[in-house]
C-alpha cells in the first residue's frame, strides 16, 4: 500500500499538469524541476512529493 495524497497535494499537482502538460515528464527529476519553476512551494519534501504524483499521473494518462 502507497501513502495517501492529500487533497492540497492532488489540486496543485493536477492544476499544474493542466496548465503546463507539455513540461511534465516520466522523470521525476525534471518534473522536480518544473514544480520548482511554476509553484510557490515552501519545503523540499513538499516539492518531491508533488512531483512523484505529477510522474505517476502522466504515466497513467500516458497508458490510458
Amino acid at each position: 500500500m502507497g501513502r495517501i495524497k492529500t487533497k492540497n497535494i492532488k489540486r496543485v499537482t493536477l492544476n499544474l499538469i493542466e496548465n503546463h502538460f507539455n513540461e511534465f515528464s516520466e522523470d521525476v527529476n525534471k518534473n522536480k524541476a518544473v514544480v520548482e519553476k511554476y509553484a510557490d512551494v515552501p519545503s523540499k519534501k513538499l516539492r518531491n512529493t508533488i512531483a512523484g504524483y505529477a510522474t505517476r499521473r502522466f504515466k497513467a494518462r500516458e497508458t490510458l
